[in-house]
C-alpha cells in the first residue's frame, strides 16, 4: 500500500512538473539597444538617439509576458546637424518647449501585455503604459519579437503623437499661423532592443 501511494505521488510530481511555468527576467543589454527617432516639420525633418538606461523583460516558456524600460532622456542626440546647428537643437528638444529634460531625466515604458500579430510584418503586438514627463498613456504597436533560451531580440517601428505628452511646441493643433514653422504632431521611433 506504502509503495503505491510513492508510485501516485511520485506520477503527481512527474504530471506538475510537465506543466510548471518557467519565468525568468531577462535584462536589456543597453550597449547594444537603441531608440532611433525622426521628427518631421513642413520643411524637412531631423532625426537622432536616445539611449536605454536600463530594462528587463519577464519571459515565461519562450514568450514575453512583461518588461519594465527607464529611457534616458537626458542623452537625446540628433545626427543630421553638426556644430552650432546640432547643439542648438539638442538644447531645445532638452527644454520645457519639448521634454523638459532637467525636470523630467527619464521617461518609463512599461509593458502590460503582448499578444500573437498575423501581419505580415510582425510577429507580435506590444501594449503598455509611455510615461513622459511625467504623463502616462496606454500605447499598442506592431514588433518583430525573437525568443531563443535567454536571448531575446525585439524591433518595432511606429508613431506617436507627442501632444499626449504635452508636448505641444509648433504643433498645428494648438498654434495658429505657424506656416513653414509648423512641426507635426506624430515623430516616429524603431527600437532595437536586445538581450544580454
Amino acid at each position: 500500500m506504502r509503495i503505491k501511494i510513492l508510485s501516485i505521488a511520485f506520477a503527481a510530481l512527474i504530471v506538475a512538473a510537465a506543466f510548471t511555468f518557467i519565468r525568468k527576467e531577462v535584462k536589456v543589454d543597453v550597449k547594444s539597444s537603441q531608440i532611433a527617432w525622426v521628427g518631421e516639420k513642413v520643411t524637412g525633418q531631423h532625426n537622432g538617439t536616445v539611449n536605454i538606461k536600463s530594462g528587463a523583460l519577464d519571459v515565461e516558456n519562450g514568450t514575453i509576458k512583461g518588461g519594465e524600460f527607464t529611457i534616458d532622456m537626458t542623452s537625446i542626440d540628433v545626427l543630421d546637424l553638426e556644430g552650432d546647428s546640432k547643439g542648438k537643437l539638442m538644447g531645445h528638444l532638452k527644454s520645457d518647449d519639448f521634454f523638459s529634460v532637467e525636470k523630467y531625466p527619464t521617461a518609463l515604458f512599461k509593458i502590460n501585455s503582448v499578444s500573437e500579430s498575423k501581419q505580415a510584418d510582425a510577429t507580435h503586438f506590444i501594449s503598455g503604459e509611455l510615461t513622459i514627463k511625467g504623463i502616462t498613456n496606454k500605447i499598442t504597436f506592431p514588433a518583430t519579437v525573437t525568443v531563443n533560451g535567454d536571448k531575446v531580440n525585439a524591433k518595432a517601428t511606429f508613431a506617436l503623437d507627442r501632444t499626449k505628452w504635452n508636448v505641444r511646441y509648433g504643433s498645428g493643433s494648438f498654434f495658429d499661423g505657424l506656416g513653414d514653422k509648423m512641426i507635426y504632431d506624430d515623430f516616429k521611433l524603431s527600437v532595437n532592443l536586445s538581450s544580454l
